[in-house]
């Protein structure tokens, strides 16, 4: 009897894995493209003479999650768009293009609203921090070589709203 029960368990062992092991191969993970979603409206001026620039619809990054993700796993960016990181003190930061598949513009803002430093065309996936060398409040991340073609320049203001 012992012997009939032993054997049973092995065959059913068996046929489990079995079944356990096709289920694998067959089923997919199905992952969601991480798309934009405009929160508010960005307003870039110059220095010397307060006109408009450019202006850019923003995502806000919130949260601690939203915030150490930024725009990771995005395969693309709208031109006319960014995203806005707004942090609770001005502090000296560090940004990363780790798990980013494209280019961006780094711009980092003082509390007062004033571009501090911009990083054009970080590199795709380059884990080399990006540092503001300066207190930074707020952080905005564009596609690539926006801001350059645009004319935004360190010593420029911004101003948004949000939705």
């Amino acid at each position: 009897m012992k012997k009939i029960f032993l054997f049973l368990l092995s065959v059913s062992m068996v046929i489990n894995l079995t079944s356990c092991q096709e289920k694998t191969k067959t089923s997919k993970v199905l992952t969601q493209e991480i798309t934009f979603k405009k929160e508010g409206r960005l307003n870039v001026f110059k220095k010397d003479t307060d006109s408009l620039v450019s202006a850019f619809n923003i995502e806000i990054a919130e949260g601690e999650y939203e915030t150490q993700t930024g725009l990771m796993y995005r395969k693309s960016l709208p031109q006319d768009a960014g995203m806005l990181f707004i942090f609770d003190n001005s502090q000296l930061r560090a940004f990363y293009m780790k798990n980013t598949e494209i280019p961006l513009d780094i711009i980092y803002i003082n509390e007062d609203k004033i571009i501090e430093k911009i990083y054009t065309m970080a590199t795709p996936f380059d884990a080399t921090s990006l540092p503001s060398n300066v207190p930074i409040k707020y952080v905005l991340e564009l596609n690539g070589a926006v801001s350059s073609s645009l004319g935004v320049l360190a010593g420029d203001r911004v101003d948004w709203s949000i939705e």
